[in-house]
């Protein structure tokens, strides 16, 4: 039989265990262990310490005697000082004097604590976290008391594990319920900009946060550029623009992984705003759909917050609906863009044909309703004017089923290796008239792999342009630089208006008093594309300067 000692012992473990079955809230379930245990085991302090999966350490989540552990926040790593040691053993551990032992937490020894005794948490084979309980006088723990506390302990585990299980369901309803009303939004929003500002506010409720940001991809720039935000609104009125691969953002988006920060004031962080708002710590992860990063999503507290792994699967859920959301409102806005440019082509090759094929229809109509009252000197003139103006509706023809084929991807680019001298001298032999000085600034023996049509449709589109436009002389220059074949066509005339510059390769675009159909430089940079290049314009004082780019492999 039990001694009336170890039968009021075993009385005191039965009140532990029905405390463990009594609650199912975390924190209330803590408090009780906690109090049975120290009256179980007749000690000044108890504490339980939790495992941080994420950070690999321990969190101080309940405490009796020793309350300053939760309120500062007490993390201990895992396998340093008395409770990382228990955690890393997966053993008990027993302290006898505490003033010349090895324990990392600085509230034990303020407490005036003389002797430790802590024991892990395992549950399934896991560790959980550690409990430990200490005495203010010196007291040597024996087996007995080591044996009663992990059998406290293994109860502890099992509650704790129980409790985590009712918490988890009732998080995981929760963030069904959060996701559902950022997917509601997201199917209900399809302009980019109420969708997130819709959004965003929802984001930073759900997860508790004071700030919320997106930025998206810049692909021609490699660079993130701040598009919404709540709580750091200053992000986007400052046009914020952070390089993929640098700071908070940067990492994000050119890892693809999440980035948490613990400590914003000691972190690297490209963007000063982050910290002249006074955020101290941020998760972020990136916006990712069809295997493409489109941008990052980051929230952040203006309090030091340890953002757990519920926070991070959660963003990351919201993340992929915000994605998806974001991929269909800009396929939204570029159908409705493309519709409009449709109709402006519509409208604009309709106006465009019908002046020179109503120029021809008047010649032929004249010759033939008034053939015997014409001179032959006026037939010669009607002929040669509907000439010209069915040259002038053939080349405007030609120009639109150009652009229809590049449009369709129907031209093959076939590179070849060329003599990029003798090909630019015959391009500007035969568009330049001969009383225009050219300066060809090509080395004779620049020898490249490009396709020679793409290079002739582009240069003589140039060249035809600074001979009408420009003055002379017209400088054709090439070179070899940063993996691209650059070849370059200036002249010395006034240089392309300020107004006409953001849409000088639109089709149709023109400025006042220029001839021509205005489908010249929108062709030159499709073809430019079509090889994987690109066509640019090069502002600078005293004339026009375009520049083709065409990679050099």
């Amino acid at each position: 039989m039990l001694s009336g000692d170890g039968s009021d012992r075993l009385q005191r473990l039965q009140r532990l265990t029905d405390a463990a079955l009594a609650h199912l809230e975390l924190n209330e379930l803590l408090a009780a262990l906690l109090a049975r245990t120290r009256e179980l085991l007749e000690v000044d302090t108890a504490a339980i310490l939790l495992l941080d999966e994420l950070r690999d350490d321990l969190v101080a989540r309940a405490a009796l005697g020793i309350e300053e552990e939760v309120e500062r926040g007490v993390r201990i790593p895992v396998g340093r000082g008395f409770a990382g040691r228990i955690a890393a053993q997966r053993r008990p551990v027993v302290l006898e004097d505490v003033d010349h032992a090895d324990v990392l937490n600085p509230i034990l020894r303020e407490k005036g604590i003389k002797s430790l005794l802590g024991v892990p948490l395992l549950a399934g084979g896991e560790l959980l976290g550690v409990v430990h309980v200490g005495s203010l006088t010196p007291r040597d723990f024996g087996d007995e008391d080591v044996a009663l506390l992990q059998l406290a302990g293994d109860r502890a585990a099992i509650a704790i594990e129980h409790a985590r299980l009712f918490e988890s369901e009732r998080t995981a309803r929760r963030r069904l319920e959060s996701v559902q009303a950022v997917t509601d939004v997201a199917l209900s929003q399809l302009g980019l900009d109420d969708l997130l500002g819709v959004l965003l506010p929802r984001i930073r409720d759900i997860l508790g946060a004071d700030t919320c940001a997106v930025l998206l991809m810049d692909d021609e720039r490699d660079e993130l550029v701040a598009r919404a935000a709540v709580g750091i609104e200053e992000e986007v009125e400052r046009g914020v623009r952070i390089p993929v691969g640098l700071g908070f953002a940067g990492r994000i988006a050119a890892e693809r992984r999440p980035v948490v920060l613990d400590d914003v004031g000691h972190a690297d962080v490209l963007n000063p705003i982050l910290r002249e708002k006074g955020i101290k710590s941020m998760l972020g992860v990136p916006l990712i759909a069809r295997e493409d990063v489109l941008g990052v999503l980051h929230i952040g507290s203006l309090s030091h917050r340890l953002y757990n792994t519920d926070d991070l699967e959660l963003l990351q859920l919201v993340a992929q609906r915000v994605a998806l959301a974001i991929e269909r409102a800009r396929l939204h806005e570029e159908t409705l863009m493309l519709d409009q440019l449709k109709l402006n082509f519509v409208a604009i090759a309709s106006h465009e044909l019908r002046t020179p094929a109503t120029s021809v229809y008047g010649v032929f109509a004249t010759l033939v309703e008034r053939a015997g009252q014409l001179t032959d000197e006026q037939r010669d003139l009607l002929l040669q004017s509907g000439y010209e103006q069915g040259q002038r509706l053939r080349a405007l023809l030609e120009d639109l089923l150009d652009l229809s084929r590049l449009d369709a991807a129907a031209i093959r680019v076939q590179p070849r290796p060329l003599v990029l001298h003798s090909l630019l001298a015959e391009l500007a032999a035969s568009y330049v008239p001969g009383d225009l000085e050219v300066d060809l600034r090509i080395p004779s023996d620049l020898a490249v792999v490009a396709d020679p049509n793409v290079i002739d449709r582009v240069v003589s589109n140039l060249l035809v342009n600074a001979a009408r436009h420009g003055r002379p002389p017209i400088v054709v220059s090439a070179e070899q630089r940063d993996r691209y074949l650059r070849i370059a066509v200036e002249d010395f005339g006034a240089g392309v208006s300020e107004e006409l510059r953001p849409r000088l390769f639109e089709r149709f675009a023109r400025g006042e008093q220029m001839s021509g159909s205005g489908l010249g430089l929108a062709i030159a940079r499709a073809y430019a594309h079509a090889h994987g290049g690109d066509l640019v314009y090069d502002p600078h004082d005293g004339g026009a300067r375009f520049e083709l780019l065409l990679p050099h492999p």
